[in-house]
């Protein structure tokens, strides 16, 4: 009877301290997926705030940078939406000279997250076309003006195709882009972009369609590759684009980029572009049906972050398209003073 006491004693403890360390587990395994809060601009724990900002209806601030002529004397008016990675001082595609002698203002903002423009945990891909729509009218720029988006920031222009095309005077996407998931892309086309990308970046973008919740832990966990645009590996970059990278902003410009977290610019940013859309792109239709503007996707064949064949599948999906593609190009051509140039000025129909 003792013995058996003694056994039963022991199986109880063991069965006590296996729990213990399951529940240990099981918080530990939450406080590692739970990212730590921003850091704010503006706030005392935050960087200082150095960019003029709007403040939007919701209380989020807007920052933004200005070029070329004043906007009360311009032609052409844009508003410029920058990629992954990158803020509002990415806009530089063209030198002051050439603005001013085309006649453009030019505007480009931090998405919310990045730089000096408050987070916004409520983030949606309809959200981001709303805050450019306000950001247009809190700096007047009238009822009408263009878009510009590179890279995500051209996926981006794809929510304001949809929801704000009344706003619109025409509307570039540069590289936009692709998310894998879209109901209107073919099957077997998905599958073959998708499987020209890194095998760490698959699983980056896996995880952030399927389980956003883990994006934050999985990009900063060190067992496995994180998303090879975050670590800023050699892998990708073309040929062209190694050429190109000098035309970048330098290290001095990208210090800002993640100085509000890293989860409220970069892994957000995954969470939306690659996560479940409201809308399919493939299904929209022409915002200019009486030719009072024109939509441009231009895109490098070589490029080794969005795949070409996924590019020409949207642009013969959407014949009123004005598709440009880029024979050995990469993904950063529009650094390209030259091409950034003809960007320009087809969207606005001069002729070089």
């Amino acid at each position: 009877m003792l013995d058996i006491y003694k056994k039963s004693k022991f199986s109880g403890l063991f069965k006590k301290l296996l729990l213990v360390g399951l529940v240990g587990l099981l918080a530990w395994a939450y406080q590692a997926t739970r990212p730590p809060p921003p850091k704010i601009c503006g706030t005392p724990d935050g960087p200082p705030v150095t960019a003029p900002r709007v403040k939007l209806s919701d209380g989020r601030h807007l920052a933004y940078k200005e070029s070329g002529v004043p906007k009360e004397q311009a032609k052409y008016k844009f508003i410029f939406v920058h990629g992954f990675d990158s803020c509002r001082l990415h806009a530089n595609l063209l030198p002051v000279e050439t603005l001013e002698s085309l006649g453009i203002y030019i505007v480009s903002f931090d998405r919310p997250g990045y730089g000096e423009s408050d987070p916004n945990p409520n983030r949606t891909v309809k959200s981001i076309a709303l805050d450019i729509e306000e950001l247009a009218d809190k700096l007047g720029l009238g009822d009408k003006f263009y878009v510009i988006g590179f890279s995500m920031g051209g996926q981006i222009v794809w929510s304001c195709l949809k929801y704000i095309p009344h706003r619109l005077a025409g509307a570039t996407l540069i590289a936009p882009v692709i998310n894998y998931w879209w109901s209107g892309l073919p099957a077997n086309l998905s599958t073959e972009g998708f499987s020209t990308q890194l095998p760490w970046d698959k699983w980056s973008l896996r995880v952030a369609h399927y389980a956003p919740w883990l994006t934050y832990w999985w990009n900063t966990q060190k067992l496995f590759p994180s998303l090879s645009v975050i670590s800023q590996g050699p892998e990708m970059p073309s040929r062209q684009d190694k050429e190109l990278i000098p035309n970048f902003p330098g290290k001095e410009w990208m210090a800002p980029v993640r100085q509000q977290g890293e989860f409220e610019s970069l892994h957000r940013d995954l969470n939306i572009a690659f996560g479940k859309w409201e809308f399919d792109p493939t299904e929209l239709t022409n915002p200019f049906p009486n030719k009072e503007g024109a939509v441009h996707l231009w895109q490098g064949d070589e490029d080794k972050l969005v795949p070409v064949t996924m590019q020409r599948y949207v642009a013969q999906k959407l014949p009123w398209i004005n598709y440009h593609e880029v024979p050995g190009a990469g993904h950063m051509f529009a650094y390209s003073e030259a091409m950034s140039e003809a960007i320009i000025k087809a969207q606005l129909s001069i002729e070089n």
